[in-house]
């Protein structure tokens, strides 16, 4: 595929609409996707779990529909933030790297996959057995609770699925779980000459925050994901200087290996809050399952052929992060993570993404599912014939 100008404005066009989450408002840029679909005479669906947090979903039939595949990207940013060389939605093409916020993460990702679709209706392309259904996701940044999470249980059946939502065609095949907690201490206020006569939450939230911070969360370690890890995201509590601090609020975000449950995660961190805490309240504001993923499937040696096929170099690699893989396999769907951003690129300042991974991203992902439909159809005729 020669370099397509099109393409580029694609991407240029989504940067644009603003979807960063928070506050989250996924509803014009879902409306842009609809729009740019109904254009290429493909419907789709709207599915809201909450007002302006829209969801976008279209599939692509085959012809016997026998199997199926979800690709889903996902469209909300995280905010921008501090000073750009570029503006943050301007979607500036500079030096052959589109910039703005969301590029590499993941609204590359939401272009390749839309021009994709855009190719195979103007190709005329029919894959045989294997259904295409894209979903479009808002609110990953903030845990999908509007997103893919409720959206999938609306699924009947799917087979498959690729997160689109990944750098520079690595392959993701292992994610630490995901646990954050939020931890409300309580004291009691007094004036802040009389330290004494009060309850200071925020000392106590110190020394809660040293023993937490100081904690084994796990003595064995995983051989891609390595150790668990907890970072102290936010804090906040107190109203004046000269106040015995009455109230803090804190917000833990732990990474987990697979080895590990959340509850006795939880259970740890409220020995610790009982130790030093009067009166406290913990709440669970996301949770995610660590993931493992078998190297040895199918979907994975098939992608990696295409990626040797046209020279483009891959790791097998773990997510730090969250994706939304562990959602798919929860529902029992095959699942792994892949996709075309800058490495290095998300949630920073001057975020973009290479013009070459687009091209690349679109001509490898049509590849990839047109040998996996041919390798479902020669599997599927193969037990036919043997039954």
């Amino acid at each position: 595929m020669r370099k397509s100008k099109e393409l580029i404005k694609l991407t240029q066009e989504l940067i644009r609409i603003d979807s960063q989450n928070p506050p989250g408002n996924e509803k014009k840029i879902s409306l842009f996707i609809k729009a740019y679909l109904k254009n290429l005479k493909v419907k789709s669906t709207l599915h809201e779990f909450k007002k302006n947090r829209t969801n976008v979903v279209c599939t692509i039939p085959s012809l016997k529909r026998k199997k199926s595949i979800l690709l889903t990207p996902h469209l909300d940013t995280v905010p921008a933030g501090g000073a750009w060389r570029y503006g943050p939605l301007s979607g500036t093409l500079a030096g052959g790297k589109i910039y703005g916020r969301g590029a590499t993460d993941c609204k590359c990702n939401v272009a390749v996959a839309l021009y994709l679709i855009k190719m195979f209706k103007q190709e005329k392309i029919r894959l045989k057995n294997l259904d295409l259904i894209f979903a479009f996701c808002g609110d990953e940044e903030t845990g999908s609770v509007f997103g893919i999470k409720p959206l999938v249980k609306k699924f009947k059946s799917i087979d498959y699925g690729l997160v689109l939502d990944s750098n520079e065609f690595d392959i993701i095949i292992a994610q630490k779980g995901l646990l954050h907690l939020r931890v409300e201490v309580f004291g009691r206020e007094a004036h802040g000459a009389y330290p004494e006569r009060g309850v200071n939450a925020i000392e106590e939230a110190i020394y809660i925050l040293h023993d937490l911070l100081k904690l084994k969360l796990s003595r064995s370690r995983h051989p891609l994901l390595k150790k668990p890890t907890l970072n102290v995201g936010r804090i906040e509590g107190g109203d004046k200087v000269n106040i015995v601090a009455g109230y803090v609020c804190f917000d833990l975000d732990f990474r987990l290996i697979p080895s590990m449950k959340k509850e006795n995660v939880i259970r740890e961190t409220e020995k610790v809050l009982k130790k030093y805490a009067g009166k406290y309240k913990i709440s669970v504001l996301a949770s995610q399952d660590a993931v493992e993923i078998d190297r040895k499937s199918f979907l994975i040696k098939i992608l990696k052929g295409i990626l040797k096929k046209h020279k483009i170099e891959h790791k097998l690699k773990p997510s730090f992060g969250a994706t939304v893989i562990n959602f798919l396999k929860n529902k029992g769907i095959e699942t792994f993570a892949f996709g075309f951003g800058s490495r290095g690129c998300a949630h920073i300042k001057n975020e973009y993404v290479s013009v070459n991974n687009l091209h690349k991203g679109v001509i490898v992902l049509k590849d990839y599912l047109m040998a996996l439909d041919k390798y479902l159809v020669s599997h599927t005729d193969d037990r036919r014939g043997a039954s």
